[in-house]
């Protein structure tokens, strides 16, 4: 935070070039730093949890945890308890071991809610965290796609079946036929933020084994991932298999583009992000729940061609 607002010189920057800072600040009165009681209820009744941070090298990666109903709780108005943790190979699970400054945004897909909460991290002891709140926030329901859960009962533990410093030809297809994804970026200060991008299938695109993009569309103008990159280009995306539980873990390093020509032709695109990739973990068995057939957004604009 700088001052009286809760925005970094990044986030102040993004907003300004972008002619939103007027409703940034509008938006930046709902950035608390305790956890309302409507809030508590609704990470309580959750099943998924996306967790961002960077692990022992700095590199940023996104993951997720999901529990019954109930594997998160607010104990007190600063304190998010999760019971659960990553594992297995899972690249957050060794630095989650310990304090660490985490993004998190709890999903709710079949109501089309989320709700963000950033602070610092520690073991609880018992096989999960306790997350000290630091900023806490809902967001819009745009761009979600409308999902249910269901259990695999024979989900195993997180293993990696690839891993390497680019993308296959299958996790290429993969990513260019995602409707989801989330991505982790961190602020000048080290604090990390996860945030969530939806679209129709293409909206995430390929342009190579070690180069991604993304559209940027219209959302609440506090432009906290695109702040950050200003300042720290490092980003970690998880794209989850809802089909099967598994998940794609991406890590690299992104940067905004401004013009016009990289927007053309990307409808609903107010700016492009592109992503060189340094590191690709594919992970099976990532979460025991898989999901129903997606019911995408009306917000979505159409894929391009």
């Amino acid at each position: 935070m700088t001052g009286s607002t809760p925005y970094h010189p990044g986030e102040r920057a993004v907003q300004a070039r972008a002619g939103r800072s007027d409703r940034a600040d509008h938006s930046g009165r709902a950035i608390g730093g305790t956890i309302p009681a409507v809030a508590a209820r609704f990470l309580a009744e959750r099943r998924i949890l996306v967790v961002g941070a960077a692990d022992a090298d700095g590199r940023l990666w996104a993951t997720q945890l999901t529990g019954e109903p109930g594997f998160l709780r607010a104990p007190d108005e600063r304190t998010l308890a999760v019971a659960a943790r990553p594992a297995g190979d899972d690249p957050l699970a060794a630095v989650l071991a310990g304090p660490a400054e985490v993004g998190t945004i709890a999903l709710d897909p079949a109501g089309r809610r989320r709700m963000r909460l950033n602070g610092r991290s520690a073991p609880d002891g018992r096989g999960g965290l306790v997350i000290a709140a630091d900023q806490v926030y809902a967001n819009c329901p745009k761009y979600i796609q409308r999902r249910s859960p269901l259990v695999r009962p024979a989900a195993g533990t997180p293993h990696a079946v690839a891993s390497g410093p680019a993308l296959s030809t299958a996790q290429q297809l993969a990513v260019a036929t995602a409707d989801t994804f989330f991505v982790a970026t961190a602020g000048p200060d080290g604090r990390v933020d996860a945030s969530h991008r939806g679209g129709n299938p293409g909206f995430l695109r390929v342009l190579g084994p070690d180069r991604l993009s993304w559209p940027e569309y219209a959302g609440n103008s506090m432009f906290m991932t695109l702040g950050n990159l200003e300042l720290d280009p490092r980003a970690g995306l998880l794209l989850p298999d809802f089909e099967t539980g598994g998940a794609l873990l991406i890590t690299g390093e992104a940067r905004t583009d401004w013009s016009e020509q990289a927007a053309a032709g990307l409808p609903g695109a107010e700016r492009v992000v592109d992503l060189t990739v340094t590191g690709v973990l594919e992970l099976a068995d990532a979460t025991p729940l898989t999901w129903t057939d997606p019911e995408y957004s009306p917000a979505n604009p159409p894929a391009a061609a």
